[in-house]
């Protein structure tokens, strides 16, 4: 025993407690951040998966249906198509196409009169579709008479200038869509200048300008009533009659023709197209 003073203890000397590594517990964080992404990437997969055929079929229908046709639509009613699909036809089957489109302030008011007392009376009126017109074609093809047609001006123009010339229901309900939307977008007078700029008049000419040189000589602000009335006369079938040759069938339709025209100038049917403000006729 040390008697030489009090037993002295060493210091108590805290314990050496390991402390977790700061780089394994950002490790450990990272690793835990990264399942979780992976597992919501993982979620997102199977929804798009899940969702994306019918997203993407819904994209292409939107593109087709509606944003590519209203941009087409509006892009024709400020300038005239170079070609139809008509046209590119006729060209392949041989045919030297001619084709001019001029402005409807240069085309004789009697073309516009002869055009609406042949082929659309109610062209004013409408609105792209002539009920009682298709009333009466239906009546008169169920008694078995002649088979009659009811496409208005509007309709043909969304025919000419959009869609294939051979007939089906496809392509009868395009033709609807496209009247609407230029019913809609363009003025009346817009649609029978399209009209009457890209029609067929047969030998591939199109058009009101070229028909009118082609078969008389003269432009299209030249063309007298008589004139006007052939032209008109033979528009449902103009490769198999002749505007500047007639058989009796077209002389006697352009008579026809030039006395409704005369009555379309006094009740004033095509103020929608020859009036400066293109109005509507009230009911």
């Amino acid at each position: 025993m040390n008697t030489d003073g009090p037993e002295r203890w060493p210091e108590p000397v805290d314990p050496d407690i390991p402390m977790p590594d700061a780089r394994r517990i950002s490790d450990r964080v990272r690793v835990r951040d990264a399942r979780i992404n992976l597992d919501l990437d993982l979620k997102r997969i199977k929804r798009r998966k899940r969702f994306g055929l019918p997203i993407m079929i819904f994209s292409v229908l939107f593109v087709a249906l509606a944003l590519a046709p209203v941009t087409w639509v509006a892009a024709y009613g400020f300038f005239d198509p170079p070609s139809t699909i008509l046209m590119m036809q006729r060209a392949a089957e041989g045919r030297t196409i001619r084709h001019r489109a001029v402005p409807i302030e240069r085309m004789s008011p009697h073309v516009v009169r002869a055009v609406i007392a042949a082929e659309d009376a109610n062209f004013c009126a409408h609105d792209g579709f002539d009920i009682e017109a298709i009333q009466d074609a239906m009546e008169s093809n169920a008694r078995g008479g002649r088979v009659r047609g009811a496409s208005t001006i509007s309709q043909q123009t969304a025919k000419n200038l959009f869609l294939w010339p051979e007939r089906s229901w496809l392509r009868k309900g395009f033709e609807a869509y496209f009247t609407a939307l230029i019913e809609f977008m363009w003025p009346k007078r817009r649609i029978m200048e399209a009209y009457l700029n890209v029609a067929e008049w047969g030998d591939g000419v199109f058009g009101i300008e070229a028909a009118a040189q082609a078969r008389f000589g003269v432009s299209a602000a030249e063309l007298t009533p008589l004139q006007a009335a052939r032209l008109a006369a033979v528009l449902p079938n103009p490769n198999r009659w002749s505007a500047d040759n007639p058989g009796p069938y077209v002389r006697r339709r352009s008579a026809t023709i030039v006395q409704r025209a005369a009555v379309v100038r006094t009740e004033g049917m095509a103020a929608c197209v020859l009036d400066p403000t293109g109005s509507r006729p009230t009911a």
